[in-house]
């Protein structure tokens, strides 16, 4: 059996009449017709309507929602000692907020609701409410005076961030044109690089001693008197970092519901309603588990999906943990190191735009695992001086810039048909930031209170990356320059 999830027999696209190859990793598709019915539309007319310039513009509108997600892990992240110096948190209240938040299971929830949702009610519904409901998470968050009202923010937020990853996704890739789809996902991926490095440069700017503390002591004053001071006050800068979240958002919003509805899904809708088929949110997950291309899909974008976002999601949330224990770095000079591998990411990522439809999917995926091995490989040999920390710093951002994301976020939006693309895409986020949650427990303990079981956490590491790089190279789909609908015909045949 051929272990492409896709096979190409031609690197140009295929003309609507072109025979359909045989399908691996699925079998043969059912149901296949020789042409569509008169009142089904085609839906290849649909994909990147409006050219380039119209493409981009979405993308960019639509890729603030990464900004978001991004920002809100960071910036819960950055301020997790301020509230608990304020509220005087156990390391238990601690362990909940990371749980619910927009890195785990908040996500992770919203993710599964949203990507369905957007299946059955369309691309700009999400984007008419969704944000609405981030703004109303991060203010809960900003006006947090207790516990539960700091964690029902952190949950809010999560549970909004997941229902707009898969949109977000979907939306870019049937608004793109075929030669350019590569291209906007790297955008949207650039603009994930940009919420950390600009939260955690506000985090540093107006963190207690920083540069512009100053700022925060005189809203924070001027909010709750003269008299407020210690934690109270210095709980602040968190407060003006999450209120920089909610500014991006109010403006994400305004852009976003201006969306046109997206032409595939528009097509797809009313092709089934031609048909008379069942556009229920139940008949969807039957259809997607009834499928065994489409099963065999989910189970190959998971896996690659999965063990690279178990490293990732430590990374982004004990990276400059690492940097103090394992490197014996100071706090501000640890957020300075992880703010610069940042900015590695959205240089390398902006090269890659250029690239990424141009030549084979295959080569840069391995090129980005092979840098996120020698992160861990180098760091193994002993931290043994600032050269070993900063090689470690500029490998991982490399290896951000060319990242598994990036694929999963390209093939999750190219591999599954329009009825249930945005749902599959959700389902998975829901599986891998659900466990990634689980993780994220379960390394605390591998790793050690002060950074003994390093070595053991980055043999951990580079098991789980080398299980990504296998199952990548096995299953690397062949969509390069093809469009959506032609994808979509060779796998599951005219039915979808």
């Amino acid at each position: 059996m051929n272990t492409e999830i896709v096979s190409d027999k031609s690197s140009h696209v295929a003309e609507v009449t072109t025979p359909r190859p045989s399908l691996p990793l699925g079998g043969s598709a059912k149901g296949e017709n020789p042409s569509c019915p008169p009142s089904v539309p085609r839906r290849g007319k649909t994909e990147g309507q409006g050219g380039g310039s119209s493409s981009l513009k979405s993308t960019i509108a639509v890729s603030l929602t990464n900004y978001l997600d991004a920002g809100a892990i960071v910036a819960g992240a950055s301020g997790l000692t301020l509230w608990q110096n304020y509220l005087g948190l156990s390391e238990v209240h601690l362990g909940w907020l990371n749980f619910i938040s927009a890195n785990c299971l908040g996500a992770a929830i919203g993710a599964i609701i949203g990507g369905f949702l957007a299946d059955k009610y369309g691309r700009k519904f999400i984007y008419t409410y969704n944000l609405l409901v981030y703004m109303a998470g991060v203010l809960l968050v900003m006006c947090s005076v207790n516990f539960p009202m700091l964690l029902a923010g952190f949950l809010v937020t999560g549970i909004s961030v997941g229902i707009g990853v898969p949109a977000s996704w979907t939306y870019i890739s049937e608004s793109s044109e075929i030669h350019n789809r590569g291209r906007n996902i790297c955008i949207s991926q650039m603009s994930w690089g940009f919420g950390p490095m600009i939260i955690l440069l506000l985090g540093m700017f107006f963190a207690p001693g920083g540069y512009l503390f100053s700022w925060v002591e005189a809203i924070g004053h001027a909010i709750g008197g003269a008299g407020l001071n210690g934690a109270a006050l210095n709980v602040f800068s968190s407060r003006v970092v999450f209120c920089s979240l909610f500014i991006v958002a109010f403006i994400a919003w305004n852009l976003q519901r201006r969306l046109d509805e997206s032409g595939e899904w528009k097509a797809s809708r009313q092709a089934s309603e031609a048909k008379g088929e069942d556009t229920g949110l139940l008949h969807a997950f039957s259809v997607l588990f009834s499928n065994k291309t489409a099963i065999k899909t989910v189970c190959f974008l998971a896996t690659i999906y999965l063990t690279w976002n178990l490293v990732a999601s430590v990374m982004g949330f004990f990276q400059p943990h690492i940097y103090e224990t394992a490197g014996g770095l100071s706090n501000e000079y640890a957020n300075m190191l992880s703010c610069v591998g940042w900015v590695i990411v959205v240089a390398i990522t902006f090269v890659l735009s250029f690239f990424i439809d141009k030549f084979s999917h295959k080569m840069f995926y391995i090129l980005g695992l092979l840098a996120a091995l020698a992160t861990w490989v180098v760091i193994i040999t002993g931290v043994n001086g600032m050269a070993t920390l900063w090689a470690f710093s500029i490998l991982w951002g490399i290896n951000g810039g060319i990242s598994v994301q990036i694929f999963y976020a390209l093939w999750g939006s190219e591999l599954f048909p329009a009825k249930f693309r945005a749902g599959a895409q959700g389902l998975m986020f829901f599986i891998v930031r659900g466990l990634s949650a689980v993780w994220g427990l379960v390394f605390t303990y591998i790793y050690g209170e002060n950074g003994e079981g390093f070595t053991i956490a980055a043999y951990c590491m580079i098991a789980l990356l080398l299980i990504s790089l296998v199952v990548g190279i096995i299953g690397c789909p062949n969509t390069r320059g093809k469009s959506l609908e032609q994808i979509t015909r060779e796998r599951y045949g005219e039915d979808y």
